[in-house]
């Protein structure tokens, strides 16, 4: 056998070879021969590549017992999309839901989101409910955050997962509840949002609508309440999550109903420089002291020194140092397991001498 006719690097070995192996390499032999003189030339090959015709793409088939509504399956068909399927869409074909459980997106978060997509690329992604009536185009269910990252990363493409929710109440609910577990969502979005269902007639009561979302209706009239308040006043409370919660805002929206925006600017900025609490402020808005001479709450120490803390971009608490000796950590919206870490971090630290 001559060298050619072996594989690349495989070595003959001495002819040691049985007659039957032999028979058996001549039939190998005379196959290759074959092969080789049937081969077609360069040329004769191009001719032959032009006849064949490309293989038929697979048949995509929709299973009938899957739930899903008849413009998401006609959508799927159209599309070749398997439910859950991860795909690439273009950010210009991404609008907002007008149904959209949030409404303020602070500026500072969307810039460090952005600079973190720069780097690390986009890791979860968003959901998105076909526009049917503009075929092509997609609402947001889920990520209006990381929508907006994208755009300021000058980002053209976003992943995305296509879900079989229409577009409404329904969607607001499970965007809403998704806010929920993460802890996202805050009164303030409850408070604009909540007040223009009411408004658009999407609900009758705000009785039917704490219903609806499974919540206490005393809870749904303070953000409504809070909702009468101009948004810029919002704005102001929106960027300090760990100072106005929905008891602290319900207070400052008394107090501007008393005594007008201008003021009540000045109480947010004098509730945040002098760490007030809600009570205090109520005693405020009750008339009981000025809100320029607030005196501090027996015992009430002003701090040293103050450290916000941020996870992931999002402030859940702050650290505080007073005098020489005190120390006072506040931190909600923790993942159980960040919360078991540092639990244990600290009690480590405390033991030890």
């Amino acid at each position: 056998m001559k060298p050619s006719q072996f594989a690349k690097g495989f070595q003959a070995r001495p002819d040691i070879t049985t007659s039957e192996k032999r028979t058996a390499l001549d039939r190998l032999n005379a196959i290759d021969g074959i092969v080789k003189s049937d081969t077609p030339t360069p040329a004769s090959t191009k001719s032959a590549k032009k006849d064949i015709a490309p293989p038929p793409a697979p048949e995509f088939t929709i299973d009938p017992s899957i739930d899903e509504s008849q413009q998401y399956r006609a959508w799927r068909l159209e599309n070749r999309y398997a439910p859950g399927q991860v795909i690439e869409l273009p950010l210009k074909a991404i609008k907002h839901s007008p149904f959209n459980p949030r409404h303020f997106y602070l500026k500072s978060s969307i810039a460090e989101l952005a600079v973190n997509l720069a780097k690390q690329g986009q890791q979860q992604a968003i959901h998105v409910i076909p526009d049917y009536d503009n075929p092509g185009t997609y609402f947001v269910s889920d990520g209006g955050r990381r929508v907006r990252a994208l755009k300021e990363a000058n980002k053209e493409s976003v992943k995305a997962i296509v879900i079989d929710v229409p577009i409404g109440i329904q969607s607001y609910k499970l965007g809403y509840d998704l806010n929920v577990q993460r802890d996202s969502q805050t009164v303030f979005d409850n408070a604009v949002v909540w007040r223009r269902f009411l408004d658009d007639k999407h609900f009758q009561s705000q009785k039917e609508l704490s219903e609806h979302l499974g919540l206490d209706e005393s809870t749904v009239a303070v953000a409504l309440s809070i909702g009468k308040l101009p948004e810029a006043i919002m704005q102001e409370m929106v960027a300090r999550p760990d100072r106005f919660g929905s008891n602290m805002a319900y207070q400052v929206g008394r107090y501007h109903n008393a005594r007008g925006t201008e003021a009540t600017l000045r109480l947010i900025n004098k509730i945040v420089s002098d760490d007030l609490s809600t009570r205090q402020v109520s005693d405020i808005v009750k008339g009981r002291v000025a809100a320029q001479e607030t005196p501090k709450a027996a015992g009430r120490q002003r701090y040293a020194q103050r450290l916000e803390i941020k996870l992931g971009g999002k402030s859940v608490g702050d650290l505080k140092s007073y005098g020489e000796d005190r120390i006072e950590l506040r931190l909600r919206g923790l993942p159980k397991d960040k919360r078991d870490a540092i639990l244990e971090q600290l009690e480590r630290m405390l033991l030890s001498e």
